[in-house]
């Protein structure tokens, strides 16, 4: 069955990979546990509304669009329950859409801000290594600076004789 194949690689797809963040991961998970609850909520909903004087939610395909529009708290209006039954089948419903369409708006947000954390992570790693960088290439001109004075003192003290070791030999 072709039904079966496409809920499978979805739920792969939705979880296959370890390394996702964990709010993806709940995300992913919420997303799942809806489709299922619009499922077995639509299913559930028509048979505690089958019967019920004025009763709007009869078949399947109006229960589908009826938990669509209740998930995503649209709601126009067009199909509710009657019953008390069917009415809790939507309370369920609508906690449950509103969690998911929460979690997923939370890691959407939780992605840009993880963007920007890292940019900002790059660009302090980036001054770190300038000025860190500049003060190890200022060190190294500091010491060659040194060694300059050392052998013009070297130089003083010896009055103006070059040592061997230094260049040139005295004549």
């Amino acid at each position: 069955m072709v039904l079966p194949g496409f809920l499978t690689r979805t739920i792969k797809l939705l979880l296959g990979r370890g390394d996702r963040p964990l709010h993806t991961q709940a995300a992913a998970v919420a997303t799942l546990v809806l489709g299922a609850v619009m499922l077995l909520g639509s299913y559930a909903v028509v048979a505690a509304e089958r019967g019920a004087p004025s009763a709007n939610l009869t078949s399947y395909p109006k229960a589908l669009w009826w938990s669509a529009e209740t998930a995503t708290t649209v709601g126009y209006g067009d199909f509710y329950p009657v019953t008390l039954w069917g009415r809790l089948v939507a309370c369920v419903v609508m906690f449950v859409g509103i969690t998911t369409y929460g979690m997923i708006t939370a890691a959407i947000a939780a992605w840009f801000v993880g963007r920007e954390q890292k940019r900002q992570h790059r660009l302090a790693e980036a001054v770190h290594d300038r000025v860190f960088g500049g003060e190890r290439r200022l060190s190294a001109d500091a010491e060659a600076l040194y060694e300059r004075f050392d052998r013009l003192e070297g130089l003083i003290a010896a009055g103006g004789r070059r040592h061997p070791d230094h260049g040139d030999p005295d004549p």
